[in-house]
């Protein structure tokens, strides 16, 4: 990982604004609402603690928690069908089979893992560059991609993956999965336009390869700059706090509605330590929509063409 940290792949061991009109119950009694929580003056508590379980009082303050987490675990089922778990394979020497590979590993060394996401129904997905960096600089045919993925009914399945485009600058890259016959379901995506620090936020990935994992946090700022794989600066990054660790990277950052707004890249880690430290980047969706057609259609990004 590095030291800003760029969340590189992970080694094999790896809302709504409540506001609730409440009649007043006395000329003394004052109340107020907050995001996702009442506060009661202590008229109104003492009212509350002593009425009968009919009370509305009472009902709110047993639904609402419930509402939120049904919301949460909806939002979480529809969106992970599109997450992918990728892992970087390194065959031994002295073996190309990568059919072989593909139905057990017993001939190859899990390099690293990490997160992407269905990007079309065509089979492209979408991720890091340093997840998949060592493929894509594989000079002796000894690298593989294994991506696991979820079709629409459930069923989870495991694809080779081809890389058809990269671009080191933007810290992006599109691979490809042959999906004949399978229904897979992409992204929701969104836009990151109009981003407002202190918005709920969620990442889904494979943080040291536990897959289809749920974090939750806020955009904790905008317009940061990271380091991208090729020494370059990536601007306009996504700032949050919600979880990002090794094995995250290429998964997506989505707002409450399901939409995908940033990629999760990166973290700053304390040297050594590898754990995030609640400072997390994502790259915004919007450079993404404007690099990945441009990766599909050509391999390389619109500025690398001339």
């Amino acid at each position: 990982m590095v030291v800003l940290g760029v969340v590189c792949p992970q080694p094999q061991h790896i809302v709504v604004s409540i506001r609730t009109q409440i009649p007043p119950i006395s000329t003394q009694t004052q109340y107020c609402t907050r995001r996702k929580a009442l506060i009661f003056t202590s008229s109104l508590l003492s009212s509350f603690i002593y009425t009968s379980h009919h009370s509305p009082a009472t009902a709110f303050q047993i639904e609402m928690p419930e509402q939120e987490e049904d919301r949460l675990v909806h939002l979480f089922q529809d969106t992970s069908p599109s997450v992918v778990f990728i892992k970087d394979l390194e065959l031994a020497k002295g073996s190309n089979d990568s059919t072989k590979v593909l139905a057990d590993d017993e001939n190859a060394k899990v390099e690293g893992t990490g997160s992407g996401f269905i990007w079309d129904k065509f089979g492209h997905i979408v991720t890091n560059y340093h997840v998949i960096a060592k493929l894509a600089t594989d000079n002796i045919g000894l690298q593989r991609c294994k991506v696991s993925l979820v079709k629409t009914k459930g069923e989870s399945i495991v694809k080779d993956a081809k890389i058809v485009g990269v671009d080191p600058a933007y810290d992006l890259a599109v691979l490809k999965v042959d999906v004949e016959g399978v229904e897979v379901k992409p992204v929701s995506v969104g836009t990151s336009r109009g981003l407002r620090v202190g918005q709920s936020c969620f990442a889904i990935g494979n943080p040291y390869g536990f897959e289809n994992t749920l974090t939750t946090g806020v955009v904790s700022g905008l317009g940061r700059e990271i380091p991208a794989p090729n020494g370059a600066a990536i601007k306009g990054a996504i700032q949050t706090d919600a979880a990002i660790n090794a094995g995250n990277s290429g998964g997506p950052l989505i707002d409450s509605s399901g939409h995908v707004i940033g990629l999760n890249t990166a973290t700053f880690t304390r040297r050594g330590s590898g754990m995030s430290s609640g400072v997390n980047f994502a790259i915004p969706i919007d450079t993404v929509v404007r690099t990945i057609p441009y990766l599909i259609v050509y391999g390389t990004s619109y500025k690398d063409r001339y």
